[in-house]
């Protein structure tokens, strides 16, 4: 069973016949289907079904005949939420998982300050664009996603519209200094360091007396031992519920704003500890996926 099932609606569901029944309608009633070829006999498929708004399961499978599928010893499927925010214009590059033919994307974000590991979702059109050669290195956008099994909600930290101003030109700054850092420039290398030595001789002052998520407003952070998964603490910027169509169970999905970066999370309402609202801020463990918006070739 995939952890994050619940994360879309499938709370319920926790035997292997329940799965097997559900991955037998994703792929008779797939909205989406993909498919390549691996070889001069096999093809390798992709049958994706929503089953509310922007949130569905996708099952995957290498077979020689159509019908094989439901049966293929090298199928898997995997929960999805699909984001339609813009979340990077970095480069990203993407690579092989050991285990089975599905890949992850790297991207190093400045303005994130860790390198972006994510579970591919449109894994089909980037290997026929990387087979066939018509994509080469055209800038892309990337879309991230993520579903999550625990959360909860957080109040903002009260701000003026002066102190919102000061912090966007401090980022600013940073992520010009991260830019000239990647490129090897000393003096940037340098001024980070005074930085980051001053914030925290500041924190560790005040935080004998202030509660942490006081002075801390948003973090992003690498968490456990599986590379796509981030403790991340952000601000909503947009929250919608949506129901299962199948299930009918309510989950949410919120906009976030985290490090400066933008992104959108899936969870179960009865995961989320919390009324999610625009202005207050979310706190949990995620699984990232992510889509590259490739152009037009």
């Amino acid at each position: 069973m995939h952890k994050y099932l619940r994360a879309i609606g499938f709370s319920k569901y926790k035997t292997y016949k329940e799965m097997e029944e559900l991955i037998k309608q994703v792929i008779s009633e797939a909205e989406e289907k993909n498919y390549i070829s691996t070889d001069d006999k096999s093809m390798l498929a992709e049958y994706c079904k929503d089953f509310a708004e922007d949130i569905g399961i996708c099952v995957r499978g290498e077979f020689e005949d159509f019908d094989e599928l439901e049966n293929s010893g090298s199928r898997y499927y995997f929960p999805y939420l699909r984001s339609k925010v813009i979340s990077s214009v970095e480069e990203v590059s993407i690579e092989r998982h050991a285990e089975k033919e599905s890949y992850a994307g790297v991207c190093d974000d400045v303005k994130v300050g860790v390198i972006l590991i994510f579970y591919l979702q449109n894994m089909i059109t980037s290997l026929k664009l990387k087979n066939s050669g018509r994509f080469n290195g055209t800038p892309c956008t990337l879309s991230l996603s993520a579903l999550s099994c625990q959360g909860r909600i957080m109040m903002p930290i009260e701000k003026q519209q002066d102190d919102e101003a000061k912090v966007r030109k401090v980022i600013t700054k940073r992520n010009a200094l991260l830019a000239k850092a990647r490129q090897g420039d000393e003096e940037a290398i340098e001024s980070l360091t005074l930085d980051d030595m001053d914030t925290y001789s500041n924190i560790s002052k005040r935080i004998y007396t202030e509660d942490i998520y006081s002075l801390v407003d948003t973090f992003f952070m690498p968490y456990g031992v599986e590379c796509d998964h981030y403790s991340v603490l952000g601000e909503i910027k947009d929250c919608k519920e949506v129901r299962n169509t199948f299930t009918k169970e309510e989950c949410y999905i919120m906009t976030l704003s985290a490090n400066d970066l933008l992104f959108d999370v899936c969870i179960n309402k009865e995961d989320l500890y919390g009324e999610p609202a625009v202005g207050r801020r979310f706190k949990g463990i995620i699984w990232m996926q992510g889509y590259i918006n490739y152009p037009d070739v």
